[in-house]
């Protein structure tokens, strides 16, 4: 049988040294036995639309966009899934016919980390800090699977707001001084915010307030074990680190360029928390 065609993928971002995409996608590329290649390619804003030109004409299958790219790619697709609308920012970029498509695997890749680290989550009362397009694509996911009321924390009320009243939330709003009021009977905290990671400052909430029960989740995983966690696994509440997030995103775009699911195992968890260590 002659060689299957080669099949081409990366992650653009800048800065994208510190990207565990490659790994990851090379670990299943040889798990599965795909012929394809999947590399880092630094992109800056400026140079994002080439890039996205470059995909079709150097026949690649797709990328993944990381910093700072998401929002700005939701005007250069050809069309949008239903997710990267919802999220209003896009992280898996899928060529096809010489189309663009936008996707946002945020959502997904939360709730299968969630589903993992801890199935017994409730969504009676989700507080979540920061409105970005990870934060968006994980409170839609939320509100999708069965979380009821929603607490939104960020130094913008705004754009809260706008959430809000876009995914139809039963909400309330929290300005940032106020945060520590949002905690009040919270079954689920969810830091969707860059604080906390590494060369960010830290998220300083203090979570006294916080039922001991309930979960705390960080999409950071750099530290593996943000401030945040600590303190909450210091009080006794349930923890769920922002790699296993991280892995389960990178699933849709290995499924959609190289036609395989991959499984997130054990084996590739341990050796992406050495790598984030």
């Amino acid at each position: 049988m002659p060689e299957a065609k080669l099949k081409q993928a990366c992650v653009m971002g800048w800065p994208i040294e510190h990207s565990l995409s490659p790994r990851i996608m090379g670990y299943w590329i040889a798990r599965h036995g795909v012929n394809a290649t999947y590399n880092a390619m630094p992109v800056t804003l400026d140079q994002l639309k080439d890039a996205m030109q470059m995909l079709i004409d150097s026949d690649y299958a797709g990328c993944n966009l990381t910093i700072p790219l998401k929002e700005e790619a939701m005007a250069l697709m050809d069309s949008h899934d239903d997710s990267a609308l919802v999220s209003g920012a896009i992280n898996t970029v899928v060529v096809k016919d010489g189309k663009l498509k936008g996707y946002n695997s945020d959502g997904f890749g939360f709730m299968e980390s969630l589903k993992s680290q801890f199935p017994e989550w409730r969504g009676d009362k989700v507080v979540v800090v920061g409105t970005g397009g990870a934060a968006r694509g994980v409170i839609s996911a939320l509100k999708n699977a069965g979380a009821e009321h929603f607490a939104l924390v960020n130094r913008t009320p705004e754009r809260a707001e706008k959430i809000v009243s876009g995914l139809e939330l039963n909400a309330e709003v929290f300005k940032w001084e106020d945060r520590q009021q949002a905690l009040s009977g919270a079954t689920m905290l969810v830091n969707g915010s860059s604080l906390g990671m590494i060369g960010q400052p830290p998220l300083e909430l203090d979570l006294s307030t916080l039922p001991p029960d309930a979960a705390v989740c960080d999409l950071v995983y750099r530290p593996l074990m943000t401030p945040l966690l600590m303190s909450a696994r210091a009080r006794g509440n349930p923890t769920v680190e922002g790699l296993g997030m991280l892995l389960n995103q990178a699933r849709l775009g290995f499924r959609e360029w190289f036609g395989q699911d991959p499984d997130v195992t054990l084996e590739l968890y341990e050796d992406m928390r050495k790598a984030a260590a």
